[in-house]
């Protein structure tokens, strides 16, 4: 296949002439989109910020943690209007104006609210699919294996790990088993020395009620079997002299396959299908694929930019139900679980307190089916230990977790947990299973609407633009979870309604209550139905 040379260092076709537009931020308008790692920072427009999302740097200090989560060219704001490209744009808002600039840029409004906004770009830009990923990924937590056997699980350890969890009280969900369970990176098969039996390994998980997934990446280690093979039908990806591409990453330097060749698509596929045929499998975790992976000057088999590679990576992971992605360009709509970046196990800014503003600017780019990363914590440098662990946080965390659209455990909560904090942990899984029936219902009507499941509390009520630590799960709940540590108590803004919270005592909105809030307690109010208030 004859290699495609880049056209230029822009992000999208030098034909096509790139456009500024700037809007006035109206009184009281607030807007949302762009980058997850921007949640914190979002509403946009109460302070000064700038975004450029192309992200064709490589990634340093605080753009790192934008480009590694997902992103699409899309700005919705509370007064009902949009920004939307086919390609990436930068944005500034400063002086009380939003000025956009890049190519193919589209504003309009729709409507007079954030929901009308939002639904109306959906249906023209990332409409539903119809489909949601498999139904085990939402009905039971997930199982991940990274934290407790970071680089060195073992078919032993895998089905200690989960038995020990499902022994502690734990409801069966979907086993993932993280890095290193293959001999290297770029073959996709077990490594028989550590996973003798793979398929009766599953084959026990299945019996558990556990499903499982793989850990992948599209990264080629050159000491690996596949590389040559790889390598001289043009599988990889080459940089702006026509050579394979080392990039570095963060388990080393490899190559990476070449997302934007059929070909390539094809073998990768053939293995997993052989992986899933083999073992019995149930699908995979697709790691990296990021858009600073890559650059504006590589050699590609078919045209593509940095956040084309990036977008083919996520379009792979649609043959899979069981599927989980971290980093994803677009693809809003789309039957696909999406995981934030691995987060420090800390109550700040950077951990618990950014899990609820990236998860709603998740769903504010069409993102439904959310994951507020592992419990704990998923970065491994700060990760719980057995003796060291903030149990409080942990539970915390947790709380958040259960009533979010997916719940993921790495850390074993037996293994770091003391009575008490265990069983707060236990009953936020329950008060999950107690939401199944809801929470499928969202699900669904996600799938079919674009909807999102956990949303601002501005989608659906005016005068709470501003308010991100607490959020509708659905149009009926709105959840408070505790984010501070040894909090007694909690404060809660209510929209107009009638709201019954955790006590049973009924609010009339609008109303600012405080709310007891005990280790095992997350403060919660479900809407009251007209003919009962």
């Amino acid at each position: 296949m004859q290699l495609v040379r880049p056209a230029g260092s822009s992000e999208s076709a030098p034909s096509c002439p790139r456009r500024r537009i700037q809007l006035d931020v109206e009184p009281g308008e607030t807007w949302w989109g762009g980058s997850v790692g921007d949640g914190s920072k979002m509403p946009y427009g109460l302070s000064p910020f700038s975004r450029d999302l192309s992200f064709t740097t490589p990634p340093n200090g605080e753009q790192s943690g934008a480009s590694s989560n997902q992103s699409s060219p899309l700005l919705i704001s509370t007064t009902g209007r949009v920004v939307w490209s086919e390609r990436p744009f930068t944005f500034d808002f400063s002086d009380g104006r939003l000025t956009v600039v890049g190519q193919e840029i589209t504003s309009f409004r729709h409507g007079h609210s954030l929901r009308e906004a939002f639904m109306e770009a959906s249906r023209r830009f990332f409409p539903p699919s119809g489909r949601a990923p498999a139904i085990e990924i939402f009905t039971g937590p997930q199982y991940n294996t990274w934290i407790d056997q970071p680089h060195r699980p073992t078919q032993k350890t895998v089905l200690t790990y989960a038995r020990e969890l499902l022994d502690a009280g734990m409801p069966p969900g979907v086993v993932c088993i993280d890095d290193c369970w293959s001999p290297g990176y770029g073959t996709w098969y077990f490594d028989t020395a550590r996973f003798p039996d793979p398929s009766a390994m599953v084959k026990q998980l299945h019996d558990w009620g556990c499903s499982v997934m793989l850990w992948l990446v599209p990264f080629i280690d050159q000491d690996n079997d596949s590389f040559q093979f790889l390598e001289t039908r043009q599988f990889l990806l080459r940089d702006k002299d026509g050579n394979t591409a080392i990039r570095r990453w963060w388990n080393g330097e490899s190559a990476l396959l070449d997302l934007s060749n059929p070909d390539a698509i094809a073998w990768f596929t053939n293995q997993l299908d052989a992986v899933m045929r083999e073992t019995g499998v149930d699908g995979f975790k697709f790691d990296g694929g990021d858009v600073h992976d890559h650059r504006i000057d590589d050699m590609t088999a078919r045209p593509a930019t940095p956040v084309d590679m990036c977008q083919a990576w996520a379009e792979l992971g649609l043959r899979y139900s069981f599927n989980e992605f971290r980093a994803c360009w677009r693809m809003g709509g789309q039957p696909l679980a999406q995981r934030l970046r691995d987060k420090p196990a800390t109550w700040g800014d950077d951990g618990l307190g950014s899990l609820i503003p990236e998860m709603l600017a998740q769903s504010m780019i069409g993102h439904c089916f959310t994951c507020p990363d592992m419990i704990g914590g998923g970065e491994i440098s700060t990760a719980p230990k057995q003796g060291n662990t903030d149990q409080e946080f942990f539970v915390r965390y947790a709380q958040i977790a259960a009533l979010s659209p997916i719940a993921q455990f790495s850390t074993s909560p037996p293994r770091v947990l003391d009575d008490p904090h265990l069983a707060a942990v236990r009953q936020a899984i329950r008060l999950r299973d107690e939401m199944r029936p809801t929470l499928l219902r969202l699900v669904e009507k996600a799938a079919a609407t674009g909807e999102p499941i956990v949303v601002p509390m501005a989608f659906y009520a005016s005068g709470l633009d501003a308010v991100t630590d607490q959020y509708f799960f659905g149009p009926d709940m709105i959840v408070a979870p505790v984010l501070k540590p040894g909090a007694t108590s909690r404060r809660v803004l209510l929209p107009e309604g009638q709201w019954r919270g955790v006590s049973g005592d009924i609010v009339t909105g609008p109303a600012t209550v405080d709310v007891a809030c005990g280790l095992d307690t997350t403060p919660r109010f479900v809407k009251v139905p007209t003919q009962q208030a």
